[in-house]
């Protein structure tokens, strides 16, 4: 897969806003300053502890100390990779909001299920994982061919 241009990251970062994707998602915020606060949704609350910077479009909560970008924000919410963030972006797909009456795109990629049952014990586990290397290891011409 090419790499994704450093200059199409920092466009996507700054031509969506983080406040845009945490009020899609039913956060409300408000001013505090420079700031806008609301309550973190990676955790229950009942103080609001994340706080979104628009000057700079940066997030931050300081109850479980996590933050970042608007790429950060779609990773840590929808549990997906760098990349799978950076395409949701670019897409345009932003979840509707309750408020919102138009229709919100979908995403061109679809989430991945695991290769593992994480609910297994380590000994299993570890079969898994073994297993899907080897069945990995076996569809690729170019992994067999070296020595």
């Amino acid at each position: 897969m090419p790499r994704i241009p450093p200059e199409e990251i920092e466009r996507i970062k700054r031509e969506i806003p983080v406040q845009r994707l945490a009020e899609a998602r039913g956060i409300e915020l408000k001013p505090q300053g420079k700031d806008l606060v609301g309550l973190c949704p990676f955790r229950p609350e009942k103080t609001a502890s994340l706080h979104i910077t628009p000057a700079t479009n940066l997030w931050h909560c300081f109850g479980c100390n996590e933050g970042g970008s608007n790429i950060d924000w779609v990773m840590k919410i929808d549990g997906v990779g760098f990349r799978h963030a950076f395409e949701i972006l670019r897409e345009g797909y932003i979840p509707q909001s309750k408020a919102s009456g138009t229709p919100a795109k979908t995403p061109t990629m679809t989430k991945l299920s695991s290769p593992v049952a994480f609910d297994a014990d380590e000994r299993d586990l570890l079969k898994q994982v073994v297993e899907y290397y080897h069945r990995t290891l076996k569809q690729s011409p170019e992994a067999l061919s070296y020595s």
